[in-house]
């Protein structure tokens, strides 16, 4: 079969190669997928430049998230069912051997492109918007980085809660993106005057909630409500915050952490509610994973 297999830390993807290796053999408890689709991530980038916490032993395929048709069935798949799931490496394979508890049937109104980007960003973020700030109907929800994976996914299910979305992107092009899925409004977080741009939105009081995969808390903190609550999800900007928290005092506002790749060992009663919820959401129309330009 044909995978990307990597033999040495490499500067970004236009240094991979597709090679030819053995289509893999399955144990007793995992399943054999034919590849259809897989999601790019960010951290697959930092993966395969060795910046990753994970660092696998080379050589190795990278990708973790994929949908697929089984080929040779385990626990309740089938050969021929439609799944996608998740495993550390490996993904970006023609085939790919996972235990079948990684793995979930699609649900029946999304795509194979569509399922491959449903495994990591969504449950983060309904895990960062619901379980962690706690959304209410009609709050104003600011996300940052909204065209992204997981921001996309915020804006949808934000709107599923009946919350007010405000996107903030780096570019105007990505306004209309961000709008087809369901924000209000749209800033450019590049511009200075942004954070005032939002106070104006909210007409003065401030977004109630802040999700932000990007590394933006100390600016965030000019235009978040009273009692407002930040969702700390990443840090794509490359660096770690340091933050003034005389403004958390003074606004009463909760920044909080979200990382969903534990809830399985620290509550992981929460992790088949979740899923439960996402894929009534699917079902119903009300998320679905935005596909740009399917390779």
């Amino acid at each position: 079969m044909r995978a990307i297999v990597v033999k040495n830390w490499v500067k970004g993807p236009a240094d991979l190669e597709v090679k030819d290796i053995p289509v893999p053999t399955p144990r007793d408890h995992e399943l054999l997928v034919r590849v259809d689709s897989v999601g790019a991530n960010f951290f697959d980038i930092l993966l395969i430049q060795g910046k990753y916490q994970i660092k696998p032993p080379f050589p190795f395929t990278p990708g973790a998230e994929f949908s697929g048709t089984v080929v040779r069935g385990s626990g309740p798949f089938k050969t021929g069912a439609r799944v996608f799931g998740s495993t550390p490496t490996g993904a970006y394979a023609e085939y790919i051997c996972v235990p079948h508890e990684q793995c979930f049937a699609i649900p029946s109104t999304l795509s194979f492109e569509q399922a491959a980007g449903l495994y990591i960003t969504y449950p983060t973020s309904f895990a960062g918007l619901v379980l962690r700030a706690r959304v209410q109907p009609n709050e104003w929800v600011l996300v940052h980085a909204a065209a992204g994976g997981v921001g996309l996914a915020a804006v949808q299910i934000a709107k599923a809660r009946g919350c007010r979305v405000i996107a903030a992107v780096g570019s105007q092009e990505k306004f209309n993106v961000c709008r087809a899925q369901g924000a209000m409004h749209c800033v450019n977080y590049r511009d200075e005057n942004w954070t005032q741009r939002v106070m104006e939105i909210t007409e003065g009081k401030g977004a109630n909630v802040v999700y932000d995969p990007v590394g933006l808390v100390e600016k965030s903190l000019k235009c978040t409500a009273w009692n407002g609550r930040i969702v700390v999800v990443g840090f794509a900007a490359g660096t770690i915050e340091k933050v003034a928290t005389n403004r958390v005092l003074l606004k009463n506002v909760a920044v909080m952490g979200v990382h969903w790749g534990a809830y399985a060992r620290n509550e992981p009663e929460q992790v088949p509610s979740v899923w439960r919820e996402l894929f009534d959401m699917a079902e119903r129309g009300h998320i679905v994973p935005v596909v740009y330009e399917p390779v």
